[in-house]
């Protein structure tokens, strides 16, 4: 198997090359920056540009699958033309690989592309649990992005790919991701929740999307899956379990909302948003959870076991 790969040096992509090249599986990854072709031991690297529409189309050769995770991070704050990057940046890379895939024809064999979602193209609730059948609308500027990135990777079926389309929760990793912030007040005892503290947190260990992802592709998945543990946790128990995984008191009450829409405006729906998505489908597909309970990832993460 021989898989391409955007977003290669990210959170989740540099997971995945690591333990898909330990498989024996080839990589190619392509990445905007030239200085990265070679930045990555056994996997060949290929420059690419989608705002200009630039891509070195020997990316493909011998590829059976895409793995796309490219897309600006979204952590970062949501200025007007901060937002604009973060919406380009996933609809113009899909669209380059689709226009790159027609213009080769009959010269490729890629088969199926497993493209990275989100959970925030549900709408924010408390109570409801979302499934992949749930309705979608474009009602906030997270689901306006992963709609309408959504649709984009819809269009390979349009040359036979088959598409799966992988809505992830909060990914728990030592190497970044949402625990990197949290980490530091909780770690000195000032951890805290957000809003009223209830919303739903639809998490997963990085170990458990690698996991998922390589499982789609060996298996060949179409459609929608959810990536998240089984086991979702409201914010307040959230922030204990890392507390307690840090060995740290948590007693502070929550952040209130007003003050986080004063101080990161419209990116505070990251904090306040409630999704509990469920891991049903998942199960379905019998993909085994390495980590199902929130407070065995957090110490895996926090405290991972010597070797």
């Amino acid at each position: 198997m021989k898989i391409l790969i955007t977003g290669a040096t990210g959170l989740i992509g540099r997971s995945f090359v690591d333990i898909a090249l330990s498989q024996g599986i080839q990589i190619n990854f392509l990445t905007t920056k030239k200085s990265k072709i070679n930045c990555l031991n056994k996997a060949q690297g290929f420059y690419w540009d989608p705002s200009y529409g630039d891509l070195n189309s020997d990316c493909f050769l011998g590829v059976d699958i895409i793995i796309h995770f490219a897309g600006a991070s979204i952590s970062k704050l949501w200025t007007s033309s901060y937002r604009k990057l973060i919406f380009s940046s996933r609809i113009d890379s899909t669209r380059l690989l689709l226009s790159s895939l027609k213009r080769l024809g009959s010269e490729h064999q890629v088969k199926q592309i497993v493209s990275a979602s989100a959970v925030g193209i549900y709408p924010s609730d408390f109570e409801k649990i979302f499934t992949e059948t749930a309705k979608v609308q474009p009602n906030s500027f997270m689901q306006e992005v992963v709609i309408a990135w959504e649709k984009e990777v819809d269009t390979f079926s349009s040359i036979n790919i088959k598409v799966a389309k992988m809505r992830i929760g909060l990914v728990l990793s030592n190497k970044g991701g949402v625990l990197g912030p949290l980490k530091i007040p909780t770690a000195f005892g000032l951890g805290a929740a957000f809003g009223n503290g209830k919303q739903g947190q639809s998490w997963i260990h990085i170990s458990d999307v690698v996991g998922v992802f390589l499982k789609a592709c060996h298996e060949q998945w179409e459609g929608i899956f959810n990536i998240v543990a089984p086991n979702p946790v409201n914010q307040a128990d959230f922030i204990g379990s890392l507390a307690k995984a840090l060995n740290r008191p948590y007693f502070l009450p929550p952040i209130p909302k007003t003050l986080l829409k004063i101080l990161v405006g419209k990116m505070s729906s990251l904090l306040l948003d409630s999704h509990w998505i469920s891991a049903n489908k998942l199960i379905s597909k019998n993909y085994i959870f390495l980590y199902p309970e929130i407070n065995k990832a957090m110490k895996d993460i926090i405290d991972p076991p010597k070797e």
